[in-house]
């Protein structure tokens, strides 16, 4: 008779390797869902530098290098061309208004104002000949009209005489036909000599006028030619120091050359390049300020120039107030511009970090500070010290401020 085995209750052995593998699916399955995949990245804590999120005023500059100019800077440029025969006041020296500084010598110029001097000359002895002609000619005319009016009186004496003595039957018709007719010839020709008399009075008298106006021409291309003359000797236009002179004796010097500049000293402007990043901020009447010397001067934008070069436009500063005792051309100060007025917002201080991201994102700490993980942000204005924060942090929190360039695209540190 067979015997019947009771069956044993509970986890064989052969089950146990289906075990570990449904534990093992689960820890994957529960690793996948809910672990941290984040690629992670181990850093020295003493290689990192970090900063605090506060929540504090965000003063509104920018910090830039000004140079100090000359309020008024007045080129040299000669308007007449010419070889430099002297130099008269040396480079760096004061001048006065009308001191010459340079004389230029142009004997092209000598000849023009001989020649010109020569044709006024001509002009000027052609116009007495042709008046003395004129006169000469008025007086004939004058002399013809006397004997015709003569010779007209005579004829109507001769003609009344024999007019009465026809009337009377005492001469012969024709006699009295041939007086009628030498009176009215008489006539007739004075008349012509008396029209020959008024035209050549009015065609003088505009001959006469159209010549002294272009002598007259002549005498003002004279003097303008004599001024050219003059413009050979290069003078200063202002008061001040002669800043700069750049020639040199029997240089040949061109009509509008530049060869130096006066600067008026009379007072300062401070000349700086600013980053084209602030062009459509920097505006004409912005408070500027430097610190010297323990006092501090306050400015103001006089004007921006429009052109951007290398980058950086260039804005004129002039002083509101006190002046550097010491101040002269060519110191650099440091100066604030304001930008706006301060307000209150999110900043964190300036760091490295900002040359690897653009600002758009960064490294935040754990509260213990273990960890960092990468966070996007948005930042907004920066001064000197610090960016402001429009989004993406807190006040309180921690962050990485160095460079990010060994941390590559890593999502999270581990700092040890």
């Amino acid at each position: 008779m067979d015997i019947q085995l009771e069956q044993k209750k509970g986890i064989r052995r052969k089950h146990v390797p289906y075990l570990i593998g449904g534990a093992l699916f689960l820890t994957l399955l529960g690793w996948i869902v809910f672990g941290d995949h984040s690629s992670t990245l181990k850093i020295d804590a003493r290689g990192v530098s970090t900063g605090t999120v506060t929540a504090d005023l965000f003063n509104d500059f920018v910090r830039v290098d000004g140079q100090v100019q000359p309020i008024t800077v007045v080129q040299l440029s000669p308007e007449e061309g010419g070889i430099v025969q002297e130099i008269v006041i040396e480079e760096g020296a004061g001048v006065r208004r009308g001191d010459v500084i340079v004389r230029l010598s142009n004997s092209q110029l000598d000849l023009q104002i001989l020649q010109a001097e020569a044709d006024l000359a001509e002009k000027q002895n052609f116009l007495r000949n042709t008046l003395v002609t004129m006169e000469q000619d008025r007086l004939s005319n004058q002399n013809e009209k006397l004997l015709l009016e003569l010779e007209t009186m005579r004829k109507k004496r001769a003609f009344g005489q024999q007019e009465k003595l026809y009337a009377e039957r005492l001469t012969a018709h024709e006699d009295y036909l041939q007086a009628r007719e030498d009176y009215d010839l008489a006539m007739q020709k004075h008349a012509l000599i008396m029209e020959r008399i008024r035209q050549d009075s009015i065609l003088r008298t505009t001959q006469v006028e159209q010549m002294e106006e272009n002598l007259a021409n002549m005498r003002r291309n004279v003097l303008l030619v004599r001024e050219r003359k003059a413009h050979l000797d290069i003078r200063s236009q202002i008061d001040g120091e002669l800043g700069l002179l750049d020639v040199v004796l029997g240089q040949n010097v061109s009509p509008g050359q530049k060869i130096g500049q006066i600067n008026d000293l009379s007072d300062y402007k401070v000349e700086a390049l600013i980053d084209e990043h602030y062009i459509d901020r920097v505006r004409t009447e912005l408070s500027a300020a430097f610190e010297r010397q323990g006092a501090r001067f306050a400015l103001v934008v006089r004007k921006v120039y429009p052109e951007v070069r290398d980058g950086k436009f260039r804005t004129d500063f002039i002083f509101t107030g006190e002046r550097p005792d010491n101040i002269r051309s060519g110191q650099t100060y440091y100066i604030n511009l304001e930008l706006g007025q301060p307000s209150e917002s999110i900043i964190i201080p300036k760091g490295t970090f900002f040359q690897n991201t653009g600002g758009r994102w960064i490294f935040v700490l754990d509260p213990d500070g273990k960890k960092a993980h990468r966070r996007s942000i948005r930042i907004g204005r920066q001064n000197p010290q610090y960016y402001e924060v429009l989004e993406g942090l807190s006040a309180g929190e921690k962050v990485i401020l160095s460079g990010y360039e060994s941390f590559g695209d890593n999502q999270v540190l581990v700092i040890e």
